[in-house]
C-alpha cells in the first residue's frame, strides 16, 4: 500500500479529526507517561489542530488540520525514499512534496516536521483542501527495487486506513502487551464522554479525574 492506496482510502476530514481524537485519547489512558504515547492530539497547534504518531523508533506522521484543510506527513526512516537514503546531499524524494499546494507549502518549513538543517523530513505525503472531494497526493517515481511498499505508508497510516476498534485493540494488545477491552475502544473511538468504567477497563491504574488535562488538549467531548 503506497501513498496513492491510502489517499483512496482515508475518509473525509472530519471523520478524520474525530479518529484521530479518539486514537489520541486511547493512548492518554492506557500510557499515562506522553513520552511513551504513539498516538497524540494537540487541539491548540499554533496552526489549527495537530494530530501524531511517533513509533519511538524514528517512524512518525504529523496531521494538520486547518481552516484550509488537511496536511498529512509521515516519514519512515528505514524507507529507501529517505531524504538521507541516496543523496550526497540529503533533499526529499522527487514527488513526494513537490505539488504540495499553495495554502500548505508553509508546512515545508514547520520546524516539528524537519531535521536539525530544517531539511523537510518525508516519505509519504497528502493533503486534502477543505473543498476537495478526496485527498491528494504527488506523483512518485518509487524505487522499482523495493521489496515492500517504498515510502513506508503501510505501516505508517495503518490505523488510519483500518479504523475499526478491532484494527486498534489488536494493535495495542500487541505494542502495549496487555488485553484490551474491545468495548471501552469503541466507547471512546465513537467519542462518547468518558466514565469511570471505561477508563477502568482500559487501566485500572488511569482515573477520570487524573484524565483533566489530556481531554482539554485533545479536545475531547465531556458530558
Amino acid at each position: 500500500m503506497t501513498v496513492h492506496d491510502v489517499a483512496r482510502r482515508l475518509p473525509g476530514i472530519g471523520v478524520l479529526r474525530d479518529h484521530c481524537r479518539g486514537l489520541a485519547m486511547l493512548e492518554a489512558v492506557l500510557s499515562p507517561e506522553w513520552a511513551d504515547r504513539y498516538y497524540s492530539f494537540d487541539c491548540g497547534w499554533s496552526d489549527g489542530e495537530m494530530a501524531s504518531m511517533r513509533d519511538g523508533q524514528g517512524d512518525d506522521w504529523f496531521l494538520v488540520f486547518s481552516p484550509d484543510g488537511a496536511y498529512l506527513r509521515g516519514f519512515a526512516h528505514e524507507s529507501p525514499m529517505s531524504p538521507y537514503a541516496r543523496h550526497t546531499e540529503p533533499r526529499p524524494w522527487p514527488g513526494v512534496l513537490d505539488e504540495v499546494p499553495e495554502v500548505f507549502r508553509r508546512h515545508l518549513e514547520e520546524p516539528a516536521f524537519a531535521d536539525e538543517d530544517g531539511l523537510p523530513l518525508a516519505t509519504a505525503c497528502l493533503w486534502r483542501e477543505t473543498g476537495d472531494t478526496a485527498w491528494r497526493a504527488g506523483e512518485v517515481d518509487f524505487p522499482t527495487e523495493a521489496d515492500d511498499p517504498a515510502d513506508g505508508a503501510d505501516d505508517l497510516f495503518e490505523l488510519l486506513v483500518d479504523r475499526s476498534a478491532e484494527a486498534y485493540r489488536d494493535w495495542a494488545e500487541e505494542y502495549y502487551e496487555v488485553r484490551v477491552d474491545l468495548e471501552a475502544v469503541r466507547h471512546v473511538l465513537a467519542l462518547r464522554p468518558l466514565t469511570d468504567e471505561v477508563v477502568a477497563a482500559l487501566n485500572a491504574d488511569v482515573t477520570l479525574p487524573g484524565l483533566a488535562g489530556e481531554i482539554a488538549e485533545i479536545g475531547y467531548p465531556v458530558g
